[in-house]
């Protein structure tokens, strides 16, 4: 497993002694990534921003258990996934469907898209983004899971499957389940649509 870094861990002490500072420091480090994780499982941006907090509060109340046995973004990426499934069993998210996402995304006062631009690449990733999230909306909550666990997160099967509590068969199932799915709505022919959405959603 990949070590924390001597400044994160430098960090994390710091934060574990009760430093609200050193804690907010990893913070920034991660709310982007958490917060865009978020989003595309629950395709809501308010949800994801309360996702998110969750998180935080939950990361801040477990950090004294924290013991570097795997990097800080994994421990932090289980906290996260522990949230979602505990939403998805409680049906607490909001059904709404496609929402004005290219507007509300944001994290750290930063968009994904620069809204001033105007660019025929720009404009295109603006409008293939928007089919992408249309397209996460008709996977069930476990494949979308999945999918952005695996081809977002770059997880291996192995590593869903334990995140999940389910069978890697389930996973590899589920993976490939959503992959058909996205093909039938994006209409797309080739075999490198999984690397596609990924570059797409870190835009």
């Amino acid at each position: 497993m990949t070590a924390v870094t001597d400044n994160e861990t430098d960090l994390i002490r710091r934060a574990q002694d009760d430093d609200a500072n050193a804690f907010c420091s990893l913070a920034e480090r991660y709310a982007r990534r958490i917060y865009l994780l978020a989003f595309h499982y629950c395709r809501n941006a308010q949800d994801a921003e309360d996702l998110s907090q969750e998180v935080w509060m939950k990361a801040f109340q477990a950090l004294a258990g924290f013991r570097a046995e795997a990097s800080f973004y994994t421990w932090l990426r289980r906290i996260t996934i522990n949230a979602f499934l505990n939403h998805q069993r409680a049906g607490s998210f909001r059904q709404q469907g496609q929402t004005m996402f290219v507007e509300l995304l944001t994290a750290d006062s930063e968009t994904i898209f620069d809204a001033r631009s105007t660019s025929a690449e720009s404009v295109y990733n603006k409008v293939l983004f928007e089919s992408v999230m249309s397209a996460l909306g008709d996977l069930t909550p476990a494949q979308r899971l999945m999918f952005l666990l695996r081809h977002y997160e770059g997880m291996s099967y192995d590593e869903v499957a334990a995140a999940m509590n389910c069978s890697t068969g389930t996973v590899k199932k589920g993976v490939s389940r959503a992959i058909s799915k996205l093909r039938a709505k994006l209409d797309t022919k080739t075999e490198d649509e999984p690397e596609q959405l990924t570059r797409l959603a870190e835009c």
